[in-house]
């Protein structure tokens, strides 16, 4: 289970003394930890990657921002707690993959039009949930509704 496995890999980078990755970790597990205590849900999984994928997000986001403000400290510190989120995460899907995937979703909701777009994106995200962007499955099924 993921959740546990970061409450022992939060052990493991304070032993060797990892700041960064105690850091990244602590927070992640302390966003996780207030979701099961919000919303009354034990962690499972599929909670803890969409966690996981926001924080990224957000991670990339900051990033872009701090760029744009020559901010080359801040960019490397987002980047290496990116990195740290990431290793959680599993491989994103290519390009190809996401509209295969988004192709096999019109077909089961039986999308024919633009205006089908939402329950598409729904069914789609929660399939694709932490291996592909928003952005990226958004894309592929504009592509392929007509």
């Amino acid at each position: 289970m993921i959740y546990e496995r970061i409450q022992n890999d939060i052990k493991e980078a304070m032993r060797s003394r990892d700041r960064t990755r105690v850091s990244a970790l602590r927070y992640l597990h302390s966003e996780l930890k207030n979701i099961a205590i919000n919303q009354r849900v034990e962690i499972s999984d599929p909670i803890a990657l969409t966690e996981i994928a926001r924080l990224a997000k957000q991670r990339r986001d900051m990033i872009e921002e701090f760029r744009r403000a020559s901010r080359a400290d801040l960019v490397a510190k987002e980047a290496a707690e990116l990195a740290v989120l990431e290793s959680y995460l599993p491989k994103p899907l290519s390009e190809a993959e996401v509209r295969s995937a988004v192709r096999e979703v019109i077909q089961e909701v039986g999308a024919t039009s633009k205006r089908d777009m939402g329950k598409v994106m729904k069914a789609a995200l929660s399939r694709l949930a932490g291996r592909a962007d928003g952005k990226a499955v958004q894309a592929a099924a504009s592509a392929l509704l007509p």
